[in-house]
């Protein structure tokens, strides 16, 4: 019985996240932002019909917006979040193996039956399997998906690609069911094969290399010399041959970063230290999720490169003599450095920190000139984990550190902000019954 993969993406995550809160915006042009309401990051596809372009800044199409009725939308990442863990749950029980690419795409493998008698010894085709997974996503969670499906993860990218390109796939397309794949990869540019960048579809182009079936085509050899064996294995995909496992359980990280712009320039001290204690407080909370310490810390910050003066970047890093996810020893550590950095005349437009040195929670190397008792620990531990879990129930911020304060100015902008009714219980619609 043979293997099939299968590509799930999730069709224009942001914006289908906010229709799906929001039925009124079903079916109406809608745009969302990046931080600081800065450039339009996600299109629904009814603003794509109009032309609207990704990664234009908003303040450029703001009146053209207004004009065409476009809804225009904040980021609103903690939805997002949420939205796309409940979609890679509902996905789980559907494939035998799952692997999260990325917040709206993951891979998966099941196995293909046995094709039925006088198919003519093609492979099964697994299109209903792919429709009846679309429709119970739809159902759960009210998000459009496309399933691209094939012997392979890069041909399963190219099926997941074929699915959306015409309505009349249904958002389902089975590459390796097919006797004659060919003239499908013919239609694909080299430039939409996954793992061809700039520079190597430029070198197929000079060689007559247009499509993927071309390449597929290309001598080994060739190919080779210029891609190496990341080439080969591309093009061992192409052919149908699986060389690109599932990472069903992804590798530890090596560091973890939390870094923002600012609404507005920062020209204090006093709202640096809390900028920085906010972002280490987050990246602490995503240490202990990915059950993690830190042996280091970095702290850096910048000024604007388009406000006339010379650019100011600067950092500065702090070993800690016992690795840790506690935040408040992470502040005690970090706070002392925005001191170092700072400049009274360099306005700061962004600042980030930058846990490193990660050690698992399994390790953890004592030092005998800081004492950290079992019970010291175990105490500090529930407490990080009631924290945790009182932001996760209520809301992130409902307990959050003095350090970070209540209502910076320097906050990320976010006018246009949706409610976040998944992940915060006062956001919650209320049905009032006559």
């Amino acid at each position: 019985m043979a293997w099939a993969t299968v590509l799930i993406d999730g069709n224009n995550f942001y914006a289908s996240c906010e229709a799906a809160l929001d039925p009124s915006l079903i079916g109406r042009p809608l745009v969302v932002l990046s931080n600081n309401d800065g450039c339009i990051v996600a299109r629904s596809a009814e603003a794509r019909a109009l032309g609207i372009p990704m990664g234009q800044p908003y303040f450029q199409v703001r009146r053209e917006l207004e004009r065409l009725g476009v809804v225009v939308r904040s980021s609103n990442y903690a939805l997002y979040a949420d939205m796309s863990q409940r979609l890679m749950l509902t996905l789980e029980p559907w494939v035998e193996e799952l692997e999260i690419y990325s917040i709206d795409e993951a891979f998966g493998r099941l196995q293909r039956p046995p094709p039925q008698a006088g198919s003519g010894g093609g492979a099964a085709d697994l299109s209903a399997w792919g429709r009846a997974l679309r429709q119970q996503v739809r159902r759960h969670l009210g998000l459009p998906v496309a399933v691209g499906i094939a012997p392979s993860k890069v041909l399963a990218k190219l099926a997941n690609k074929l699915a959306k390109a015409d309505p009349a796939h249904g958002g389902v397309f089975d590459l390796g069911a097919l006797a004659d794949p060919d003239p499908w990869l013919e239609a694909v540019a080299i430039e939409d094969v996954w793992g061809i960048g700039r520079k190597l579809a430029r070198w197929c182009r000079l060689r007559g290399v247009a499509n993927a079936l071309q390449l597929r085509e290309l001598a080994s050899g060739e190919l080779r010399s210029k891609a190496g064996v990341v080439g080969l294995r591309l093009q061992q995909e192409l052919r149908g041959h699986s060389c690109l496992p599932l990472v069903a359980v992804p590798p530890a990280k090596q560091e973890t970063c939390v870094s923002r712009s600012f609404s507005e320039p920062i020209r204090e001290l006093g709202p640096l230290r809390e900028a920085i204690a906010t972002y280490l407080s987050r990246a602490a909370e995503k240490l202990r999720r990915q059950h993690q310490r830190a042996g280091a810390i970095t702290v850096f910050v910048r000024s604007s490169p388009f406000n006339g003066t010379r650019l100011y970047a600067n950092a500065a890093t702090v070993s800690l003599p016992l690795a840790s996810n506690d935040t408040a020893v992470l502040l005690a550590a970090a706070l002392p450095l925005a001191e170092r950095l700072f400049r009274p005349h360099k306005p700061l437009q962004k600042a980030g920190v930058l846990l490193q040195n990660l050690q698992p929670l399994e390790q953890l190397q004592h030092h005998l000139l800081v004492p950290l008792s079992p019970q010291q620990q175990r105490r500090r531990e529930g407490l990080m984990a009631t924290i945790d879990g009182l932001n996760r129930r209520y809301g992130r911020g409902t307990v959050q550190w003095a350090a970070c304060g209540l209502q910076p100015a320097w906050a990320m902008k976010r006018e246009r902000l949706s409610r976040a009714a998944t992940t915060r219980l006062s956001d919650i619609p209320v049905v009032h019954s006559g």
